[in-house]
């Protein structure tokens, strides 16, 4: 380099930069997050080629090379591939199977915490393809238990506190008032969803509802997930919130609003990891 020439990224650097960015997080160079940032690239590349470069540089040779700053899909470092697999491949036929024998709607279920730590933000990553991150997806916090299905319907119980056992039972009853055709739910597998009271109802109430369960740390194949992250990246998340009772107010208003929002809800079901629910309930919910 000429003296008095600014630093600059070089071709090795910037295939460095992209190997990394496309294979790797940041956690595994010492930082506490999993997303990319220009600026985290750009002390990256000065500890290892004693380059010093701006964010703004950083950034320019990203998108030069064909990548775009953009939101994650999380994965669950738990998730077992074959499971996702059997699953896809040999549980959704038996549950469209046991919907048409018995007549049932189909509808998926979550719960989710209003009070846990939001994942948000983006990272970067090849044009056109949603980087897929690696992390836990163990919750907790004020939750929210909701269910959607294929056609656009959605219910919802606000509950203050952990969901139990008991708290469980009487929403599965709540969903029950006034139907005049059984329900299917597909379910995770939090351990309430298996417990003796549950499984208790599930079984004298067998021709009314039935439970199939998702596989294990497989969120992103429960279309009732994108209720939260609706809430969360579209309303509450960006919203003051004053206090708990505002929190409520404000959490059962946007939950309202989406209810009646029917194409959003069927949206759920026409993402990559959902299209699966789509298809099984087409002819049900």
């Amino acid at each position: 380099m000429a003296a008095g020439a600014p630093p600059k990224i070089t071709e090795q650097i910037e295939d460095w930069l992209k190997e990394v960015v496309l294979t790797s997080t940041p956690m595994a160079y010492g930082y506490d997050t999993v997303l990319w940032t220009r600026d985290i690239l750009a002390q990256l590349v000065k500890e290892h080629f004693q380059v010093e470069v701006s964010g703004n540089t950083v950034s320019m040779h990203l998108k030069k090379m064909g990548l775009t700053y953009q939101k994650p899909h999380y994965q669950a470092l738990e998730q077992d591939p074959q499971e996702v697999e059997d699953f896809l491949d040999r549980t959704c036929p038996m549950i469209q199977r046991v919907a048409d024998k018995l007549g049932a709607d189909i509808a998926f279920e979550d719960e989710a915490g209003v009070g846990l730590l939001t994942r948000a933000g983006r990272t970067w990553g090849q044009a056109g393809q949603t980087p897929i991150l690696r992390a836990t997806d163990k919750r907790g916090g004020y939750n929210v238990l909701s269910i959607v299905s294929a056609e656009g319907k959605m219910s919802y119980s606000i509950q203050d506190g952990s969901i139990d056992s008991e708290r469980y039972t009487q929403f599965l009853k709540q969903l029950l008032r006034g139907r005049d055709r059984p329900l299917i739910l597909v379910a995770d597998r939090a351990s309430f969803h298996k417990s003796k009271q549950v499984r208790d109802f599930l079984r004298s109430s067998r021709t009314k509802i039935r439970v199939f369960f998702l596989p294990k740390h497989a969120p992103e194949r429960n279309p009732d997930e994108q209720v939260w992250e609706e809430i969360k990246d579209n309303n509450i998340g960006r919203r003051l919130i004053k206090n708990k009772v505002d929190l409520k107010a404000k959490l059962s208003s946007a939950l309202k609003s989406l209810q009646h929002n029917t194409k959003r809800i069927q949206s759920f079901l026409q993402l990559p990891d959902t299209q699966y629910a789509r298809q099984q309930c087409r002819n049900n919910c």
